[in-house]
């Protein structure tokens, strides 16, 4: 019977899907049909077309995000329309998105954090902040909190930290003291360290450009659209630079987080003296470092001092995506991860290909003037609410976090709308390092708010200790919380960075 159930969900997968599917080889045929907008250039106007039926099709889930990637560069190979009439420039075009090194740092980087699960550095990270502050539940909290920022700088994947990595540390916990859904104790403590557990990775992901995919796509729709605006200052934000203007108003909303989800949803355990017992004893079975564990901590150790720029102190200028290889080739060479790990690192491969076809198709749609087409309008609508440049920012800002509600992917979302919503700013009058720093956070808090907001909202809500309800409640109020710490603390703090 449940073969039977699990056939019959599966069929009915694939039917949506082909639905699905048809429905987005419509949307590209009648951008074909329909004449382009006035003002807009007939290429411009096929490759949006292009874009938004990717785009839909990745929210639909009609395939797998890397197989339509490659459907997408396929198509403005064929299409050619980023170079009509030229079929070899046209390819060259399609596959430009491969040339970006923000692109292959964040896929190596995925490889190399492959090393941190495989010598278990990742749960010795976890208990020992465990072991120490876990006397209360308060304190095993803060002990994720800690354990997340800690690996974030060197773990791209957002879901693979908190999904793979603090999720089933934070799930022995919550089963150490019988709090499981199962048996309808998840409020005993599951469902707090749950929601605290989710909550964390969203703000992580905004503290460093390495510490989710989508940051780097940022930083490159900062310097395209802010070239393509006349802007002359240099608009290329380094790893240092992200790292230092995110610091101060995400510790802020880090060390707030526990204590609010604490006023919504309580545990009704309060001490845990048990899961400082039990952390302190599986590290006791994991035993001292291991020789691969601090090889790991060293080669990380170096990476970050090249990404934060202390290269610079010796003369040395090196790219953030050349440390990435140089972090890969130490990893290799100490035999912690073989070629065959990397091989199978799909997700890392995943990301290079999807990253790379959107990049592409959103560098595109800046050149062919389609950004700046719609971001007029929605500047010529702010506008005409007479707000100044803050209150513009602002109100844009706020639009764009919360029409996450209706994206699964922040991927998607950010390719879809980050560039026009930059460019109507810009047009407004709003500080462009200022702006672009409001949008990278609401890009990052926006993950808090939904069960399908990014790929760790599925494993951590699939555990099933808190409801649609209670896991809304708690993303809207986290949202508001880190809107106005980032509003307050970071609008001071970048005020004194001067970036306004």
């Amino acid at each position: 019977m449940a073969q039977q159930q699990t056939d019959n969900k599966q069929q009915k997968q694939k039917m949506f899907s082909l639905v699905y599917g048809i429905v987005c080889v419509g949307i590209i045929v009648l951008f074909w049909i329909i004449p382009a907008p006035e003002g807009m250039k007939t290429e411009g106007w096929h490759l949006f077309g292009i874009f938004c039926a990717t785009i839909l099709a990745i929210i639909l889930k009609v395939m797998p995000i890397g197989a339509l990637s490659i459907i997408a560069i396929a198509l403005v190979a064929i299409s050619c329309v980023t170079a009509p009439g030229d079929a070899k420039t046209s390819v060259k075009n399609a596959l430009s998105g491969f040339n970006e090194s923000l692109i292959w740092m964040i896929g190596v980087a995925i490889m190399i954090s492959r090393a941190i699960i495989k010598t278990g550095l990742d749960k010795r990270i976890g208990y020992y902040f465990v072991s120490l502050f876990g006397k209360n539940t308060l304190g095993i909290a803060y002990s994720l909190v800690v354990s997340e920022t800690i690996l974030a700088p060197v773990t791209p994947s957002n879901t693979a930290r908190g999904g793979a990595i603090i999720h089933p540390i934070m799930l022995s916990i919550a089963h150490n003291f019988q709090s499981d859904p199962k048996t309808k104790t998840q409020n005993k403590i599951g469902k707090y360290l749950a929601l605290v557990n989710y909550q964390i990775n969203p703000i992580t992901s905004c503290m460093f450009l390495t510490s989710t995919a989508p940051n780097p796509m940022v930083v490159d729709k900062i310097v395209e659209v802010a070239k393509n605006n006349g802007i002359q200052i240099d608009m290329h934000i380094t790893w240092g630079q992200w790292a230092l203007s995110m610091l101060l108003p995400s510790l802020a909303v880090l060390f707030v987080l526990p204590l609010a989800i604490w006023l919504i949803y309580p545990p009704e355990i309060k001490k845990t003296t048990d899961a400082k017992e039990m952390a302190t004893k599986k590290l006791h079975t994991m035993g001292a470092m291991s020789m691969q564990e601090k090889i790991v901590l060293g080669v990380f150790g170096i990476m970050l001092a090249l990404w934060a720029g202390i290269g610079g102190l010796f003369g040395l200028s090196i790219d953030p995506a050349a440390v990435a290889f140089l972090g890969l080739a130490l990893i290799l060479i100490s035999g912690i991860l073989t070629w065959e790990d990397i091989l199978n690192e799909k997700s890392a491969w995943d990301t290079i290909i999807w990253f790379s076809a959107l990049v592409m198709m959103a560098n595109f749609l800046g050149k062919l003037g389609v950004v700046s087409y719609y971001a007029t309008y929605l500047e010529s609508g702010v506008r005409a609410l007479g707000f100044g440049w803050l209150g513009a920012c602002i109100l844009l800002t706020l639009i764009y976090l919360y029409m996450h509600y209706f994206f699964a992917s922040t991927t998607a979302h950010i390719a879809a709308v980050f560039a026009t919503f930059y460019a109507a700013g810009l047009a407004i009058g709003a500080p462009p390092m200022l702006y672009a720093l409001m949008l990278a956070a609401a890009g990052n808090i926006m993950m808090s708010l939904t069960h399908y907001a990014t790929g760790t909202a599925p494993i951590i809500f699939g555990s099933g200790y808190a409801s649609i309800k209670e896991w809304w409640k708690a993303g809207f109020v986290m949202s508001v919380v880190s809107v106005i710490m980032f509003g307050v603390v970071g609008g001071i703090w970048w005020k004194i960075l001067g970036h306004y």
